[in-house]
């Protein structure tokens, strides 16, 4: 009985709030309610309709953009994609396996929220020690040399250094269940909705100029000991982040 038990808790999964919206949409989509090449409503409207949050939304319409199932244009809305049938075809075919048991990614804005919660506390626990870490300050330089947003291998060299760089910061605390916490963080942002979502948001060369700037406040800090500084510029950072990819 207790093995029985184990296999179904290892395999039963809720389904986030962006699955579940993901899937209404998918739905209508499959129902011919959403035709090809058709927009969709806006993330407003469809958080009205589900009764749910935007960020839920956004999540839900990323996700769907990882299937192509629908395309999102700049000023204009998200559209469902001319070939959606064909997508849907593939991904309910029983010779499936790509979909067969796929792990969903985790939701951002809950990411997020449980960086909140645990960041700070990591700046603060890195501050005590006061001392420069030099793959830290790799991380940071490799943000520094970004020039082109819209390059996709100077857009994934951020988003690696970017997660890296707060993983280094609880190597700096030197507490091993941290840097474990940390690291699963790190995985969390290193899957394709955070990805998807935080290049649609973050896209503006200005505004990464500014993160770099509140990392480098983040890590100069720490290393002075400033312990209330490196958690308020870290909760900062962490809100400014859920403004431009998951706003409510």
């Amino acid at each position: 009985m207790a093995s029985a038990r184990n296999d179904f808790s290892a395999t039963f999964r809720p389904l986030q709030i962006y699955e579940q919206v993901s899937e209404k949409i998918r739905a209508e989509i499959r129902a011919g309610r959403y035709l090809p090449e058709s927009r969709l409503p806006s993330e407003r409207e469809l958080a009205a309709l589900f009764g749910v949050g935007r960020p839920a939304v956004r999540e839900a319409i990323g996700a769907l953009q990882n299937e192509g199932l629908v395309v999102t244009r700049r000023n204009s809305g998200t559209y469902v994609s001319g070939n959606a049938p064909d997508v849907l075809a593939r991904a309910t075919a029983p010779d499936d396996a790509a979909n067969d048991g796929a792990e969903a990614d985790y939701s951002p804005s809950a990411t997020l929220d449980v960086r909140l919660i645990l960041e700070p506390a990591i700046a603060r626990r890195a501050a005590a020690h006061k001392q420069r870490d030099p793959l830290a300050e790799h991380y940071l330089a490799q943000m520094e040399t970004l020039t082109d947003i819209a390059d996709a291998e100077q857009r994934a060299l951020w988003n690696n250094s970017d997660r890296l760089f707060h993983r280094q910061l609880a190597v700096m605390t030197g507490d091993a269940l941290l840097v474990k916490l940390a690291q699963e963080i790190a995985d969390t942002m290193d899957q394709s909705l955070w990805k998807r979502l935080k290049d649609d948001g973050i896209y503006d060369p200005a505004r990464i100029r500014l993160y770099v700037a509140e990392h480098r406040l983040i890590y100069e800090a720490i290393v002075t000991g400033d312990a209330d500084a490196a958690a308020f510029y870290v909760e900062q950072h962490i809100h400014r982040v859920q403004r431009d990819i998951a706003p409510v």
